[in-house]
């Protein structure tokens, strides 16, 4: 395994995907910021962190012959083994929001971001991009973000902290290539963000609506048990869970 180590970068994620454009990776291959100026999270929206106070990070993965169709337990091994992870921490209450979002007690600890590569109809590779707030201790207008440091008052080591992880990934990818795909998914339901609760939701036009989180379809597209007993299932694109 391969750890690059940055001071300053516009994003792990573009910088790994263009190593990977000019050279032949190794599995694992890791590029680690100290800063990034431009980082991304899910839905465009932009990941902004103190510089050497917490991890951002992207992670190469090269798949042999995926099924486009099973592209969603990439998100979830990933969640997986960031829960397990902050376990192993003792950060409390940790739970993943919809798609991937990793909370503790209901507040934002880590955003994921998966760039796949499609090659012949199946998944070829994937950057992985994480960005883990661990000792950063001030949100600026995030009423709703926190850090390993703030959950159990004292500071991390970056380096320990992404090495666990590293190796959670590692095993939640052998299952997931080993096609243990309802131990996966059963083990991601388990530590879904108000399943089987009442919650509110925002469609794409903006309408609030309420409903039960029922679990999440195997193409990651999440199930809600609306009004009238009816079942409905959601892309990311047009459902926000409001919490």
């Amino acid at each position: 395994m391969r750890i690059i180590k940055l001071d300053a970068t516009e994003s792990t994620n573009s910088f790994l995907r263009d190593l990977s454009n000019k050279n032949s990776l190794e599995d694992y291959t890791v590029v680690v910021a100290k800063q990034q100026t431009q980082g991304r999270g899910q839905r465009g929206t932009v990941w902004n962190v103190n510089p050497g106070e917490n991890l951002t990070f992207s992670v190469f993965k090269d798949f042999l012959d995926l099924k486009i169709e099973h592209q969603f337990y990439i998100s979830i091994a990933i969640s997986l083994a960031l829960v397990d992870t902050l376990n192993a921490f003792k950060i409390k209450k940790v739970s993943v929001k919809w798609p991937n979002d990793i909370l503790s007690e209901n507040k934002k600890l880590c955003g994921i971001l998966i760039e796949n590569v499609i090659k012949n109809n199946a998944l070829d590779s994937s950057i992985i991009g994480v960005g883990l707030n661990v000792n950063q201790k001030i949100f600026i207008n995030l009423p709703r973000a926190t850090s390993m440091a703030l959950q159990e008052q004292h500071l991390f080591e970056l380096d320990e902290v992404l090495l666990v992880f590293l190796k959670h990934l590692k095993d939640y990818f052998k299952d997931l290539e080993a096609g243990l795909l309802s131990k996966l998914h059963t083990t991601y339901e388990t530590h879904l963000f108000r399943n089987n609760k009442p919650s509110t939701f925002k469609n794409a036009e903006g309408l609030v609506f309420s409903g039960f989180i029922k679990g999440v379809s195997p193409s990651g597209h999440l199930q809600v048990l609306l009004e009238d007993a009816i079942l409905e299932t959601f892309s990311l694109k047009e459902i926000s869970l409001l919490y």
